[in-house]
């Protein structure tokens, strides 16, 4: 099947005819031919954005939350099918592609509530028989650049609070995950989003992403992916004067006390590191242990991990699929070449794994290092894949001085059965999310999520934090006293007065 650019409320070929492939990861199977976008395509897109943008704004919020509640039903009928096609374009096994669209369906449903909110503020004005308020305003077109490791979830974190407040988007997908991007286009065209209100064009970041963000009808980019990319778009769209809003990389811990219960921080550490293979920018590359369990708790890491099966994530019996491509598992292999030259002690995995079937795939083992020194390459930079390094400390300050020295800051976790321990890291740790006694993975799409440092430019995703990232506050003063009021001045005046 050829699965077309959706520009204007209409399916297109690229204007250019080309077209590339989407492949399994696990497989090597083809599962489709996708329109190959160049700066033609994207410009038509922003032109179809454009021009819908009057008629989408003056829709009745409440009218667009229905769209999108439909949209949510559409998304809860078909999650099986879309799960399974989601394991098939990116990897990651049928539990978390079951999670995936679930995120998709909370953060569809969340928004078209907020359709009958989208709340202002009212407030007493300083002068007399003056009414003062505040109220968002949509901002234009939306550019949504998404990653290719939750090509439901992410995409609906940008669309739904874009399409809620009143703006029109143009959409562009990952290219290792085009078709769940279709899927979603359709979703929301079958659910009653008028044209042009959204608008997918498929392809590379070199040309379609960069043609996006350069783009004179784009307002506003929001963008997930690496911190190197977003740096450079950021640099592109604010030369232009476009708002931009980055969600980028992560260096995430989960720091052990001694006093932790080691078993459940085990579970934790195996689902924040090997979860999505490592793949998400919340996975935890760091584990940062106390001196005195640390070599226990590495053995337990190591025990479990060597028994994580690889494999198709369809298949019941799958704990970890591929990585995402080939280029994903070179740069995973040169990490683990560099852990051994600083001299981190490779304690599992450190290879790929290429018997029977997961030839055809890019899997690589669940990799443990221990011994790692904090400043190292191997804990400092993001890997994204499955590879941990245990870090040892001798003491809690030490642990959260070693989790905020890197130039991340999204996700960090805690073990510990002290509460005044877990209040003192709550304070002191220095990223945008926090967990006590769970993983660095599991955000709720009601909550703010984002982070400090490089993974970010300050802004923050999902709740009702979204809604400031794609909507203008204006601010509102009505003057029904019959005479010219002078703020500040008249202030002035009447205090004076006896």
């Amino acid at each position: 099947m050829l699965y077309k650019n959706y520009i204007g409320g209409e399916w297109v070929d690229a204007k250019g005819g080309g077209t590339f492939q989407s492949v399994n990861p696990a497989t090597g199977a083809v599962l489709g031919d996708v329109a190959l976008s160049g700066p033609e395509d994207v410009n038509a897109a922003a032109e179809a954005a454009a021009s819908a943008f009057d008629a989408w704004r003056k829709t009745p919020a409440p009218k667009r939350g229905e769209i999108l509640f439909r949209a949510g039903e559409i998304l809860v009928r078909r999650k099986e099918e879309l799960a399974r096609l989601m394991t098939q374009e990116m990897g990651k096994v049928l539990k978390e592609t079951r999670g995936d669209v679930q995120e998709a369906i909370d953060m569809t449903y969340y928004m078209a509530g907020e359709g009958r909110r989208l709340f202002g503020q009212t407030t007493p004005s300083e002068l007399p028989n003056k009414f003062a308020m505040s109220l968002r305003d949509p901002i234009g077109v939306v550019a949504a650049i998404t990653p290719w490791n939750f090509p439901l979830a992410i995409p609906t974190w940008k669309i739904m609070p874009a399409l809620i407040a009143g703006n029109t988007v143009v959409f562009k997908p990952a290219s290792d995950t085009p078709i769940l991007a279709w899927q979603l286009a359709s979703i929301l065209e079958e659910a009653g989003l008028p044209p042009g209100a959204l608008n997918v064009v498929f392809g590379p970041g070199g040309q379609a992403g960069q043609a996006l963000v350069e783009s004179l009808k784009v307002a506003l980019v929001s963008f997930t992916g690496s911190t190197a990319v977003g740096r450079e778009l950021g640099a592109t769209a604010s030369a232009r004067g476009k708002r931009v809003s980055l969600e980028m990389g992560g260096k995430n811990a989960i720091l052990v006390m001694a006093d932790a219960d080691l078993e459940l921080a085990v579970e934790g550490i195996i689902w924040s590191a090997f979860g999505t293979t490592g793949q998400r920018c919340t996975a935890a590359s760091r584990v940062i242990a106390q001196r005195g369990i640390a070599e226990e708790l590495t053995q337990m890491i190591v025990a479990r991990a060597e028994k994580l099966r690889l494999g198709d994530g369809l298949r019941a019996d799958t704990d970890m699929g591929p990585l995402i491509n080939e280029a994903a598992r070179r740069k995973v292999h040169a990490y683990v070449q560099v852990g051994q030259q600083e001299g981190a002690r490779l304690r599992a995995g450190g290879e790929t794994a290429e018997t029977g079937e997961l030839r055809r795939g890019f899997f690589y083992k669940p990799t443990v290092f221990a011994e790692v020194r904090p400043e190292a390459r191997l804990a400092q930079e993001e890997i994204f894949g499955p590879v941990v390094a245990v870090i040892p400390v001798d003491n809690l300050q030490e642990a959260i001085a070693v989790n905020n020295a890197t130039g991340y800051g999204l996700s960090s976790s805690l073990y510990t059965r002290d509460v005044n321990q877990a209040f003192q890291a709550i304070r002191d740790i220095t990223t945008g999310l926090v967990y006590i006694n769970a993983g660095t993975i599991g955000a709720e799409v009601h909550l703010p999520f984002g982070g400090t440092r490089g993974t970010g430019n300050g802004h923050r995703e999902a709740g009702q934090s979204a809604l400031d990232i794609f909507s203008e506050w204006k601010t509102v003063f009505v003057d029904y006293s019959g005479r010219l009021q002078r703020a500040q001045i008249d202030v002035e005046e009447q205090k004076s007065q006896p």
